[in-house]
């Protein structure tokens, strides 16, 4: 999978840019707020549907202008797809792929596989177990349709009950509304976890191998899901023990005024050596631990599809010693790659574009 083109108007810093890509690693370079994040927020976006760095769609266009656009050609083993971005003053966005408008975010899944490193990405084991939770859901919807489906239902369904639970509290007949936003959280919630569960068991395998070869084989990293519903994904019935567990917290979360039990709480433990990662590694490890789980991202969704994704490295060299720069780009080899940073000095074949407020010069 490649990038052959792109295009903006009125995205970000960009008033108007058109950029054809090669096969291998393209570099980004330029002075800082010159726009090289922006271009890779650009792909991201025809990706995921979403902005990896900002909720508010209204920021993507340019200050003073009424929307912004952005065309993106993707070669695929099989296809050819053009995506077709635009985004509105108000935030409201329309796409189109191959020319066919689609109304739902889940139909452009697919389209265009990417994985994505940033400095926040590398903050990953340190985050909260949203941050981790987010990790997993961009990472399998991406690969399984039926999971982004099943994640939309399932927040949908979680949000009506939690509102439920704020503006009915102490209402006669709230158990009976209760017991029908359960069951559906149940019903959905089974998949989702039963999923997160067999990519943590690979990611695990690939992360662990990346990760000792990062350390120098002085320590071993165990990635795991946990939940109290873990354990049910071995072949018992997830759904009927998640509904017994939402049940069991009913009357904690009517106190409370939300859902207290379910995926949308659940977090990925990581270990060093048997100890919880998240309290006590270094910020050395922690790096190489979100090194190791990014890049055993980009096989599992190489060995799932059957292609490569493209990948998104924001800044990230500055994050990292030579010994993990060496690692990470030497992993880039069969990849199309995009790399922003300041400057490139390294001794790996790349295309360099300059970016220069908000204009981008093949070199």
């Amino acid at each position: 999978m490649r990038i052959s083109s792109l295009e903006l108007s009125n995205f970000r810093n960009y008033a108007s840019a058109s950029v054809s890509f090669e096969d291998g690693l393209n570099v980004l370079y330029g002075k800082n707020a010159s726009g090289k994040t922006n271009l890779l927020e650009s792909i991201y976006l025809c990706s995921i549907f979403k902005s990896p760095r900002t909720t508010k769609d209204k920021e993507l266009v340019k200050i003073g202008e009424k929307s912004a656009t952005v065309k993106l050609v993707v070669e695929r083993k099989f296809a050819r797809h053009t995506i077709y971005l635009n985004i509105d003053a108000q935030g409201h966005k329309k796409v189109a792929v191959d020319g066919l408008p689609i109304n739902r975010a889940g139909e452009l899944l697919g389209v265009l596989g990417v994985v994505f490193f940033s400095p926040d990405e590398m903050k990953l084991v340190k985050e909260s177990p949203a941050e981790r939770r987010r990790f997993l859901d961009v990472g399998l919807s991406q690969q399984q349709k039926s999971y982004f489906i099943a994640l939309q239902r399932y927040n949908k369904t979680l949000k009506q009950k939690n509102n439920l639970l704020k503006d009915y509290r102490g209402s006669a007949n709230i158990d009976d509304m209760l017991d029908v936003w359960d069951a559906g959280l149940a019903r959905e919630g089974a998949l989702i976890i039963k999923r997160r569960v067999e990519y943590i068991a690979t990611l695990n395998d690939a992360a662990g191998k990346f990760h000792s070869a990062i350390s120098g084989q002085k320590e071993q990293l165990k990635l795991s899901y946990e939940s109290g519903m873990s354990d049910a994904a071995q072949g018992e019935d997830i759904e009927k023990l998640l509904l017994g567990a939402i049940k069991a917290a009913r009357s904690k979360d009517k106190e409370l005024g939300f859902s207290t039990v379910g995926p949308h709480r659940d977090d990925i433990k990581i270990e060093l050596d048997g100890k919880d990662s998240r309290k006590f590694a270094s910020q050395g490890q922690q790096r190489t631990i979100a090194l190791a789980m990014k890049l055993g991202e980009v096989l599992i969704y190489r060995d799932g599809i059957g292609e490569s994704p493209v990948l998104l490295l924001d800044d990230v060299l500055s994050e990292l010693d030579e010994n993990r720069q060496n690692l990470l780009l030497k992993m880039t080899r069969g990849f199309q790659t995009f790399l922003t940073c300041t400057e490139f000095d390294l001794p790996y074949p790349a295309t360099k574009f300059l970016i220069n407020d908000g204009s981008a010069k093949k070199m």
